[in-house]
């Protein structure tokens, strides 16, 4: 069976240290921030750089996109969430 987006943000948090959430929920800013630390995605803005920019960035990293150019700004979609999931070692497998 297919994992759930739940099931699959879950398993990036986890892979990239951060708790799973019980309830469905779409990333958090720290949460983005650790998924561009384990790809190993240069951060270097003064302060946190906005949910949007790091989100261009992790899919043009996982190939999603060729550049953050040309991503989408957009929350995540299960696609997205699979080519992450496999990027960050995550078991994207369904319980």
């Amino acid at each position: 069976m297919s994992p759930t987006v739940q099931e699959l943000r879950n398993a990036i948090r986890a892979a990239t240290g951060r708790f799973e959430r019980e309830v469905e929920a779409s990333f958090t800013k720290e949460e983005l921030q650790a998924i561009c630390e384990t790809l190993e995605i240069a951060v270097d803005d003064p302060e946190r750089p906005s949910t949007t920019r790091m989100r261009r960035r992790i899919r043009a990293q996982v190939g999603i996109t060729e550049s953050p150019e040309a991503a989408d700004e957009s929350t995540f979609r299960k696609a997205d969430l699979r080519v992450i999931a496999d990027a960050v070692g995550a078991s994207s497998t369904g319980s």
